[in-house]
């Protein structure tokens, strides 16, 4: 209370010391009026109509100045709002006094109001930009700046141009914009000169001393992007965008402020994020008790975030792995302390007994399962465990949620489910068949595919992003390789969606885009470090990985598919399984976890997963007709 008392007190000594200011502007102005007037014989007959007139006037322009909030302004930072409502306000009170006059006095002196109202705007207006521009300048970064042009002459390039020119803490020092408006052409903004965007751009910039570009151009999408990237990349220079940064948990977007940020390769190769809101969706969530397993790794914890959004009764955070778990815990408390209901529970979706009690005294009303072993090499080594914990965690935690009358169980799937080559694919296809085959349950359960997430633990662009740091080489399985790609946040939310959706046993798919190769993300991300591929970072093709693809196949093919609400989910038209046959598939693969568990890579597991998933295929079989699948023709068109 008392720094807020003090801070109040200072505001206000501020306010009465700029309208002290302008009483004393008033009057040596309406002094050297008089004397000017006494030396031209045209002075006032009466001078007590002189004073009341003048008393009448100043005390207008101070309570119009008030009124319109003009000593609220902090003037060196003012804009051009700020100064036109000081005219606007100066321009009513001489009107007014004029009126006044009129009314009062025989001898009508207007000119006497209108010269001092035009004289004391003029010096007021003159003093205040005079103290901003000073104020600006003196707190003005001198050292050695790096020389920049900015992509954009319009509000918002001329927004970040004043703010490199006099922000204290830049380093940066604008010398061109670029803009394609021919009505700009030769122009300045912000006192820099404007060059045509045409056929010589390219030239222009190489001969100027120009280290950066910016792009502040509102709006743009992943397309243009990539366009203005392949021009301007050609000169040398860094290209950077001036935009709001991404998102986190404790920022609105009415909060974010533009920020120079480097060009990332989800700019470049990656479909605009989409900015999902259907309150309907959201709504599904608020006041139930949920549980997320696996809700500490990259899609689990987005999931968490997001349902925290949704003011959910409780959210249950079930990992195995406390460190993941700890973090979204902490995050998630940090920002909205006791307004979350929030408990974490170290645990395996192996142990029954251990799921049987967490579910016992929590009672959720929705699941989202998402614990799983995910990465393909490992599980192809590692193949039992693929077993324990995707598919038999699926089954125990499903049978949970049956046990204690959950509403709806979603299960978090992958396109690398569709006809399988690996074991981690077809471990994913098993969990789908468990979960669609519960038609017959008062629980709803349902699945979702969906591709590769951007920025996830163990994904491509954080591995090839350390590789070329550490000086290359950047790997690539083959450079023929495709995968679809989506935002962590993008994906979390269409799961939410496609939960509010689901009723039996529907298998939902996310539309993903169009593929990416793998080699081309390679090749951008070098380019974004400034560096030449296969010149200062060679890229290495070290063959495809054992049960690895040429490419995932396309998610959306609607003569499989019908469609919903949302045009980024689709449901495909899979004819679940009868329980009692899955529940053998099961017992199959459990018999085959025994027969290999003194052994480390089991030729066993594979043969029990050929012979209960029949799409699973052995990976040439798929990749010697690549060149003629869908999915490689899209990419190479």
């Amino acid at each position: 209370m008392k720094t807020d008392f003090g801070r109040s007190l200072y505001m206000r000594s501020r306010q009465i010391f700029l309208i002290l200011i302008d009483i004393a502007c008033f009057a040596l102005l309406n002094f050297l009026y008089y004397m000017v007037a006494v030396l031209m014989n045209s002075a006032p007959s009466e001078q007590i109509d002189f004073i009341v007139s003048s008393a009448i006037l100043v005390l207008l322009l101070i309570f119009c100045r008030c009124i319109f909030g003009t000593y609220k302004n902090v003037w060196r930072y003012a804009n051009s709002s700020a100064y036109l409502s000081m005219v606007i306000s100066d321009a009513i009170s001489g009107l007014a006094a004029i009126l006044i006059e009129g009314l009062l006095f025989q001898n009508n002196n207007y000119w006497h109001l209108i010269t001092v109202t035009s004289l004391f705007a003029l010096m007021t207006l003159s003093s205040r930009f005079a103290y901003s521009t000073m104020h600006r300048h003196h707190k003005v970064n001198t050292g050695k700046k790096i020389n920049v042009a900015i992509l954009g002459a319009g509000q918002l390039g001329a927004h970040l141009a004043e703010e490199l020119l006099y922000s204290k803490n830049s380093h940066y020092h604008p010398i061109a914009f670029i803009d394609k408006d021919n009505a700009k052409r030769g122009g300045k903004v912000c006192g820099i000169e404007v060059l045509y965007e045409d056929e010589h751009i390219i030239e222009k910039i190489k001969k100027l001393p120009i280290q950066e570009i910016f792009v502040a151009v509102a709006g743009l999408d992943n397309d243009s992007v990539q366009e203005l990237y392949d021009r301007y990349v050609q000169t040398g220079c860094k290209i950077k965008l001036y935009d709001t940064p991404v998102k986190d948990i404790e920022k609105s977007a009415s909060s974010e402020k533009r920020k120079i940020r480097e060009l990332q390769i989800e700019d470049l190769l990656f479909r605009q994020s989409l900015v999902i809101n259907n309150e309907e969706a959201l709504n599904f969530y608020s006041n139930k008790t949920i549980l997320v397993t696996g809700g500490g790794g990259s899609i689990g914890s987005e999931l968490c975030r997001q349902i925290a959004k949704c003011k959910p009764k409780k959210l249950i955070i079930v990992d195995i792995y406390e460190n993941n778990a700890y973090d979204i815990q902490q995050e998630l408390l940090r920002f909205y302390e006791d307004r979350l209901d929030l408990t974490v529970e170290i645990a395996s979706v192996r142990d029954r007994v251990r799921l049987d009690c967490i579910f016992d005294k929590y009672r959720p009303e929705i699941v989202f399962h998402a614990a799983a072993h995910k990465h393909v090499p490992l599980m192809e080594h590692s193949n039992c465990e693929a077993i324990k914990n995707n598919v038999l965690g699926t089954y125990n935690t499903a049978d949970m949620a049956e046990k204690y009358g959950v509403k709806k169980f979603i299960l978090i799937s992958t396109d690398k489910a569709v006809n399988p080559t690996n074991i981690m694919g077809a471990s994913k296809r098993m969990c789908e068949m468990i979960v669609q085959c519960r038609t017959d349950s008062k629980t709803s359960f349902a699945a979702v595919r969906f591709g590769n997430v951007l920025g996830s633990n163990g994904s491509v662009i954080p591995l090839f992003k350390k590789q070329i740091e550490n000086g290359g080489p950047v790997t690539i399985t083959d450079k023929r390789i495709i995968r679809y790609f989506m935002t962590i946040p993008e994906a979390s939310q269409l799961f939410m969606q496609a939960g509010a959706m689901a009723k039996k046993g529907e298998l939902f798919v996310l539309d993903m885009g169009k593929p990416v190769r793998i080699y081309d993300l390679a090749v951008n991300m070098i380019k974004l470090s400034g560096l030449t591929p296969d010149v200062d970072i060679k890229i290495e093709e070290i063959g495809l990985r054992p049960g690895e693809k040429l490419f995932e196949e396309l998610l959306i093919k609607s003569e499989t598919l019908s469609k919903t609400d949302n045009n980024m989910i689709f449901v495909e038209k899979d004819t679940p399984l009868p329980r009692a046959e899955v529940d053998e598939k099961i017992e199959m693969l459990t018999n085959a976890v025994k027969v290999a568990e003194h052994e480390i890579e089991s030729e066993a597991i594979k043969q029990a997963f050929k012979a209960t998933v029949p799409t699973y295929h052995d990976p040439e079989e798929i990749n010697c007709n690549a060149e003629k699948s869908e999915e490689m023709k899209v990419v190479q068109n």
